[in-house]
Formats: structure tokens, sequence, C-alpha cells
């Protein structure tokens, strides 16, 4: 007997298997909100098995550079994967080249959520909170506010949580995603080590 598929349902699968959030929801609706089969269908895709290789050293990889047209912009990039092998094939060059494309087009702050300073993430909560007291937020739901514009935060400001500018809007995928799949694919761990980008007169004041 076929169940609806719900977010809950969706979450549950995706902390089981670590695959995203869209490949979840088509698991479930393939397999009728069962969720062991879903698993399965996962599992036969090679999406589920990608998270079990994230502990796995990283020690060859590739740094590379991107400027944007006009030299206003540019982005150096390290990424890592498990052997040599796989940094000369075109889905890992081509993943490298589209994530400091990425990172061109966004300007995130952060790889990921875990390298937010501490202090960095108490001041938006801060922030966060006084803007919903301010529109007359109901107290008992202030906590499911924060979180939800902490959310978004993290959207923007680090670079495994941003949405994935080469799809369209709503079915975009997220960046730790897209790595997931690429990860699955080539059967090798892939880490994003750390990344600089440039704007042209950026940090610079004017004298006085």
């Amino acid at each position: 007997m076929s169940q609806p598929v719900t977010v809950e349902l969706v979450r549950r699968l995706r902390e089981q298997t670590g695959a995203g959030i869209m490949d979840c929801k088509q698991a479930l609706q393939q397999a009728e909100g069962d969720i062991e089969r879903a698993r399965d269908i996962l599992r036969t895709k090679g999406l589920a098995s990608a998270q079990r290789k994230s502990g796995r050293q990283t020690r060859e990889g590739l740094v590379d550079s991107y400027v944007h047209p006009g030299g206003r912009i540019g982005v150096l990039l390290e990424v890592n994967c498990e052997t040599d092998f796989v940094v000369r094939t075109d889905q890992f060059k081509g993943l490298v080249h589209d994530l400091a494309l990425q990172i061109a087009g966004t300007s995130p702050s952060w790889v990921s959520r875990e390298d937010v300073p501490p202090a960095v993430l108490e001041r938006e909560r801060a922030v966060y909170r006084e803007q919903a007291l301010t529109e007359g937020k109901a107290a008992e739901r202030l906590d499911q506010i924060v979180d939800g514009r902490l959310r978004k935060f993290y959207e923007q400001s680090c670079l495994l949580d941003q949405p994935w500018l080469r799809d369209e809007g709503s079915k975009a995928r997220q960046v730790s995603q897209v790595i997931q799949e690429v990860i699955a694919a080539t059967g090798e761990n892939i880490s994003i080590s750390r990344f600089v980008r440039y704007q042209l007169g950026e940090g610079q004041t004017d004298d006085v």
C-alpha cells in the first residue's frame, strides 16, 4: 500500500543514505513511500554508497583558477580526491572548473557550515531573533523562525549548501549533492580543501 511522500520521509531517507533531497524524493515517489525500497533504489544508483566514502583520505587533487571576463573577479580553488587517476578524468576536471565558476558567481564565505565561526553564528542568530520580534512574531515560533533564516544564511554563505548554479530554479541541487554524484560515479572521495575569491577593489579604502 502506497503512502504519501512527506518532508519527514525525505529527511529520514537523506539521513540514512547521504543522498540529495531531490534524489531521495524521486526514490520515495518511485517506491510509493516505502523507505526500504527507496533505499534500494538509491543504492542501485550508487548515491547511497557515496556518503560512506567521505571518510577516506584525499591526498591528490587539483588547483584550478578562473578569471571572469573583464578581469574583475578571480578564483583560486583546491579540490582533492584519492588518486591521480581520477584527477586526470574529464569528470573531475569539469567539477573543479564548475566549482570555480560557482564561487565566482555566488561569493560564498566558507566551504561548509562547520567552517562558520561560532561568534558569527551567534551574531546572526541574535539579528534574526531581533528581526522576528520587531515583526511581531509569536514568541513560541521564534526558534523556528530563526532556524529557517539561518538555513538561508547557510545557503548564501556556505559553498556546499548553495544551490548549484547550473541547475534551474526550484529544481536546483545543492553543491554538496553534485559532489556526492561525482563521488558515486568515480568511486573515490572528493573534498573541497579551500578557495579564495578576488574582486577588483575589494577591501580597499579611500584615502582621507
